[in-house]
């Protein structure tokens, strides 16, 4: 401790009190001298640091801390105006930073745009300069908008005539030539000939001299190619005579012919299968009150009609389509029919001989083909076509005299109503429409968000309510009134129709609701309370037409796409 004590004692000679001091045992301990470990701080740049300067960008080391400001502010220059207090604390709409929003209206944008597509050349968004491969002929360049529309006219004529190919040689229609390579527009290389042509093999050469030969034939002949090609009416009639020992028709109707009962009753059994349909059945109707005759239409393009009461055989077939036939509907007295068929015809049939009696066609589909149900109008046609309208023709002249266009969608249905003053349409675009006969204009317009299509609607025996397949699985009832309203208290379903066009239809006496499923049954509702009376399984596949008979209250034909029509 003396040691110590003697090794720190200053060299000059203390005072005796001082050393007095330091020997006594009361006084405090010695301290050893504090030394700091960090590196000495320059205090110029705390001052440099507080005056909020930039930092000089060729320094290496920085001896104190600066702020984001210091860091973040520009080397030379006053501030951005647009930029933010701290560019890296946010307010940035770039991933580099801030970037200004150039003002140029939207119309001169557009214009400028469209000038480039159009002419190939465009003013960049000082006006000063004009960029684009095309320059303009004018000091002042012309742009879309500024253009008159003749003027747009002669330029695309210009071009168009720059653009026309010059005709080709008589070689080009021999497909064995080469010109043929280079002018034929159904060639992949039309119009381009990048590498030399190849030799023909003696089979091909051949084949390519048959195919011109033919052409050639054919040419001469007059046929072109899109020449429809047109359908032999035939007709065949299958019974045993077809006049009686007294001159009768074979399609007379029996004079006995009566309603037995006021009351229907739902059908328990498959009395008669009537099999000679080679593809599916798509309609079938009973002859018109007696109902001893039942017409199909079928997808194998034929028309049967068949015996209900008699021997129940194929009384007749009638072959003039070339495509599935659609719809089918009777005259008000059975003498005549209507088919409609995806070949794009319409024909008018006498039932007895089966001779066509005329043809109708605008080149578009009939889907649903009706007579006007008054005895005075027979004559007048509706067909509800595939684009959208409902043509009206006069079938003693052969004219269109009307044309119903309101409809966003292929018409399904015709359904008079109002002592046949008005008719209802229903269409794809799952809506529908009342009309008045004879003025084309929607006296009555039903769509609702929550509708579908309705490719089927019967009316009432009452003719006070219709019946609307709804593909959403359900039967919807609507008013024949004024209104046309929606009868939210009835609703008929269970069933399964969707994305299939099955029949609804009644019962003679309006106590039974009755349609086709998807699923080959036939559903019966009771009209009052809606609740499902009864179901039978009739057809293997879709149960697409059901027909209840006017005169015998009990007996129901069902028809589907298994082809065969069944009578219950």
């Amino acid at each position: 401790m003396d040691l110590l004590q003697s090794s720190y004692a200053p060299d000059d000679a203390s005072s005796p009190v001082d050393s007095a001091a330091a020997s006594s045992p009361e006084s405090s301990p010695l301290r050893l001298p504090s030394k700091s470990a960090a590196p000495a701080v320059d205090d110029t740049a705390l001052a440099l640091s507080s005056a909020a300067r930039p930092l000089d960008p060729s320094l290496h080391l920085v001896a104190f801390n600066p702020t984001a400001d210091q860091l973040w502010a520009p080397i030379l220059g006053p501030q951005h105006p647009h930029a933010p207090i701290s560019s890296a604390s946010g307010n940035r709409n770039h991933k580099l930073g801030h970037v200004e929003d150039a003002a140029v209206l939207p119309f001169l944008f557009d214009e400028q745009y469209n000038t480039f597509h159009r002419f190939g050349y465009a003013a960049d968004p000082s006006g000063l300069h004009i960029v684009g491969d095309a320059q303009p002929q004018a000091p002042e360049p012309d742009t879309v908008y500024n253009l008159a529309p003749s003027e747009h006219k002669r330029r695309r004529l210009l071009a168009k005539a720059d653009n026309q190919e010059e005709p080709a040689p008589p070689e080009a229609k021999n497909p064995a030539s080469e010109e043929w390579i280079l002018h034929n527009k159904q060639s992949p290389w039309a119009g381009k000939k990048e590498a030399p042509f190849a030799e023909l093999t003696e089979e091909q050469r051949q084949y390519a001299e048959a195919h011109a030969a033919k052409k050639a034939e054919k040419e001469a002949r007059g046929e072109g190619k899109s020449e429809r090609t047109e359908v032999v009416v035939k007709t065949t009639f299958h019974g045993k005579e077809e006049k009686d020992y007294q001159g009768r028709s074979w399609i007379t109707p029996p004079k006995d012919a009566k309603a037995t009962n006021d009351h229907c009753y739902i059908p328990k059994r498959c009395v008669h299968e009537w099999v000679g349909h080679t593809k599916g059945v798509s309609a079938i109707r009973f002859f018109p009150k007696y109902g001893h005759l039942l017409l199909s239409a079928s997808m194998d393009c034929k028309i049967k009609i068949w015996d209900v009461l008699g021997s129940r055989t194929c009384m007749r077939t009638y072959m003039g389509h070339s495509k599935a036939v659609r719809d089918i509907s009777f005259s008000i007295d059975g003498t005549k029919f209507l088919s409609a068929g995806y070949d794009r015809n319409i024909q008018y049939w006498d039932t007895e001989t089966g001779q066509v009696i005329s043809t109708f066609s605008t080149g578009k589909v009939p889907y649903v083909v009706k007579l006007n149900p008054d005895e005075d109008k027979q004559h007048i046609l509706l067909a509800g076509m595939s684009d959208k309208k409902i043509v009206q023709w006069d079938m003693k002249s052969g004219q269109i005299t009307q044309e119903y266009d309101q409809h966003l969608g292929a018409v399904n249905t015709i359904t008079f109503v109002d002592n046949n003053r008005r008719f209802v349409t229903s269409s794809d675009d799952k809506s529908l429409r009342v009309w008045e006969f004879g003025i084309p204009v929607v006296i009555k317009y039903i769509s609702e968000p929550h509708m579908h299509s309705m490719p089927s609607i019967a009316l009432h025996p009452n003719s006070n309510w219709l019946a609307a397949q709804s593909l959403d699985n359900q039967i919807l009832i609507y008013s024949t009134k004024e209104r046309f309203q929606l009868n939210k208290k009835k609703r008929f379903a269970g069933h399964i129709v969707a994305g299939y066009a099955c029949q609804v239809n009644f019962s003679p006496d309006g106590r039974f609701v009755m349609s086709g499923d998807g699923e080959g049954s036939c559903w019966f509702w009771d009209w009052k309370s809606c609740r499902r009376f009864k179901t039978l399984k009739c057809h293997n596949g879709v149960c697409i037409g059901c027909e209840w008979h006017p005169l015998e209250t009990s007996k129901v034909a069902t028809c589907g796409w298994d082809g065969v029509i069944k009578y219950w």
